[in-house]
């Protein structure tokens, strides 16, 4: 696999290889050792405890997301279908603290995006219909759940055209900017070693 470093430095960009014939593909999508070797999961996050699968059509966006604290750490995938990923840096007092990256994630290029806990996550289904699907570092606690903004002019993320207004929830509508959530509710940068006991 390849493991490409992303503008945001803690987001990882995996590329994993794909054997294929006349049958079909073999696809790996995760080993311990081998992951744990590339940097993922960050150290000091702990192994993954939770896999979870979501199913979206197209023009739905789930997100932004992040749980503080309790964060997770995520790996993320599609397995059918194709989305725009992206994190968001929220980490109070790092230097990209505000900026976002993102990846176009497919059933045919089979890229995983790594996201460090302290980032905000979201997803754009650009395909018909998405089955996407992630690992993550810790359970889900409601209590820790934060939303940002989607289209938070602050952060300005290009999600990418897809024929009409992203589908929402209501929660997600009703997401606050990023500048309206108090620093004490967001979690701090810690330096390069992004994953830090909750």
């Amino acid at each position: 696999m390849e493991v490409l470093p992303q503008a945001i430095e803690d987001v990882l960009l995996v590329k994993p290889k794909a054997f294929g014939d006349h049958r079909g593909f073999f696809l790996e999508t995760f080993q311990a050792a081998r992951y744990l070797e590339a940097g993922i999961p960050a150290k000091g996050c702990g192994p993954f405890v939770q896999d979870n699968v979501s199913r979206s059509r197209k023009g739905i966006l789930r997100g932004l997301h992040l749980q503080h604290p309790h964060g997770q750490g995520k790996l993320v995938q599609v397995v059918r279908g194709a989305v725009f990923d992206v994190a968001v840096d929220v980490r109070v007092g790092s230097p990209t603290f505000g900026q976002w990256v993102g990846a176009e994630l497919t059933e045919e290029n089979h890229h995983q995006l790594w996201i460090p806990p302290g980032f905000a996550h979201g997803f754009l289904v650009t395909s018909e219909d998405a089955l996407f699907a992630y690992k993550c570092t810790d359970t889900y606690h409601p209590e820790a759940e934060l939303s940002v903004r989607w289209d938070d002019p602050a952060v300005g993320v290009a999600w990418p055209d897809v024929g009409e207004a992203p589908a929402l929830s209501e929660k997600d509508a009703a997401a606050p900017l990023l500048s309206a959530i108090p620093e004490e509710k967001l979690p701090t940068w810690e330096g390069r070693e992004t994953c830090v006991p909750s």
